[in-house]
């Protein structure tokens, strides 16, 4: 990974090769912890953090679930997101806010952990390959399930929770595929390893709902706005694994991924094989929102004054 200058730990901002935590810190050994993943962009207005309100608010959501009351506020962290890519100098870079049970007693009872909280930012392309968004990717559905709503929090975005994502990500990889499918408890489809999913059929839109456990992901909710001001039809319910193959169209949703098409499913090709048009009309319009271009969608972009670097 690309790497900065500094990142805000706990208050202050350290050297990055500085920014380091006990050994026995309990997110370390139990996975206590919860993230977010943000983007900033460069608009023609200068640097904008892409929905970062939101972002901040469903970190502390996820931080509630779990009983980890963070010791800063809201306007704390984003100012001090801000200072960050001021910093650093970062025009445009890929935001990760962690905050985690630190150093101070060990088992399973967490509560008597301190929290802290870290951010980072770096300049990161397409986290699924440059040719995710025109060409689409390969995907394979993973013999690995989605976590059930019995055993842990899906609407939190917690540390350890992805444990199951990666287990789906190596499969898939190690298989020669880009990316995983995984299944939920019952057999519908839940999420990619980091992604929400979406089909196109008859030129509807149809996603899993969010009561099957999925993450309500930003991205998501942003790109449901988006295919409603299009006048798009959209069905949120249940999605049988055999819906993926006989689609239009596959594509996924995240902060890293953004919107990627997914050409082809278990050596299936999806639809023609190739990216979609109404895949390419809604990355279109999501490309103009995240870079200021459309003004429906300003309120989603939180400016900051990064300067210009200097010749």
């Amino acid at each position: 990974m690309d790497q900065a200058d500094v990142i805000w730990h706990n208050g202050e901002l350290v050297a990055w090769e500085d920014a380091k935590i006990h050994v026995l810190s309990h997110g370390l050994h139990y996975g206590t912890g919860v993230f977010e993943g943000v983007r900033a962009y460069e608009t023609a207005s200068g640097t904008a953090i892409f929905r970062h309100e939101d972002h901040i608010a469903r970190l502390f959501r996820s931080a509630g679930l779990y009983y980890m009351p963070l010791p800063y506020s809201a306007a704390e962290l984003r100012q001090a997101t801000h200072e960050l890519l001021i910093a650093n100098g970062l025009r445009e870079c890929y935001i990760r806010p962690v905050a985690f049970r630190g150093y101070g007693v060990m088992g399973l009872y967490p509560l008597e952990a301190p929290v802290e909280v870290s951010i980072a930012a770096w300049p990161w392309g397409a986290y699924l390959g440059e040719d995710s968004k025109e060409i689409g990717i390969r995907a394979k559905v993973a013999s690995w399930r989605r976590m059930s709503a019995d055993s842990f929090i899906p609407e939190s975005k917690a540390t350890g929770q992805y444990l199951n994502s990666v287990l789906a990500k190596i499969e898939a990889t190690k298989a020669g595929y880009e990316e995983a499918i995984l299944l939920d408890q019952r057999g519908f489809v839940g999420e990619g390893s980091g992604e929400n999913i979406f089909i196109v059929k008859d030129e509807v839109i149809i996603t899993p709902s969010l009561v099957g456990g999925i993450l309500e992901g930003i991205t998501r909710n942003s790109v449901l706005t988006i295919a409603r001001d299009l006048g798009i039809g959209i069905v949120e319910r249940d999605v049988a694994r055999t819906e993926l193959y006989a689609a239009d169209e596959v594509f996924v949703t995240g902060t890293a991924a953004e919107v990627a098409a997914i050409r082809e499913i278990d050596d299936h090709p999806v639809g023609a094989g190739r990216r979609g048009p109404v895949t390419a009309q809604l990355q279109q319009v999501f490309e103009d929102a995240i870079r200021g271009r459309d003004t429906r969608y300003a309120s989603w972009l939180d400016r900051v004054e990064v300067p210009a670097p200097t010749a």
